[in-house]
């Protein structure tokens, strides 16, 4: 099991996906099918499409990780976002990422952030596509390397929050 992150794009129309790939016989397949088949409120699992009755292969599973809050998130997430997921995963094939071989036997599962105040429906849709691919290439390589989590630690940062560099309980005065 290849289990991938990745994060493209700022403001209200980046991307923001995990994957979890692996054979559909292991753990991720198991994982695949308990999640289509267990559906909530707001997030309903589909299977990702690159158009109508032509889904992506390896068969992902495309899972909101934001319920609708309106008709017009609710395209985004439907529209752009799922284009930009079936073609990253398709991207991944073409690169050898995930090899052909197993585009048949292996299934990836996709969650996907999409925020409700996404606006650009373009911009949407290549943040997704190159969170997509860069999450699966993540997965296979075992990124990111090590040292770049423990140099990150004393100052984690994301779009919503930056620590204080005062927070590192290492920091010469925290001690």
């Amino acid at each position: 099991m290849r289990i991938g992150e990745s994060f493209v794009g700022d403001g209200v129309n980046a991307a923001h996906i995990n994957t979890v790939a692996g054979p559909r016989s292991g753990p991720a397949g198991a994982a695949w099918a308990g999640a289509l088949a267990s559906p909530s409120a707001g997030h309903v699992p589909f299977v990702a499409v690159l158009a109508p009755s032509l889904p992506v292969k390896p068969l992902t599973l495309f899972v909101s990780k934001s319920a609708p809050v309106d008709d017009a998130h609710g395209t985004m997430i439907w529209g752009p976002a799922q284009a930009g997921v079936a073609a990253g995963v398709a991207d991944a094939v073409a690169e050898g990422v995930i090899p052909r071989g197993d585009a048949e036997t292996d299934v990836v599962i996709a969650a996907v952030w999409v925020n409700p105040g996404a606006e650009d429906a373009d911009a949407v849709y290549r943040n997704n596509r190159e969170a997509t691919r860069t999450a699966l290439r993540n997965g296979v390589t075992g990124g990111p390397d090590i040292e770049a989590v423990l140099a990150a630690r004393h100052r984690p940062a994301n779009p919503f929050y930056t620590a204080p560099e005062s927070a590192d309980p290492t920091s010469e005065e925290n001690r």
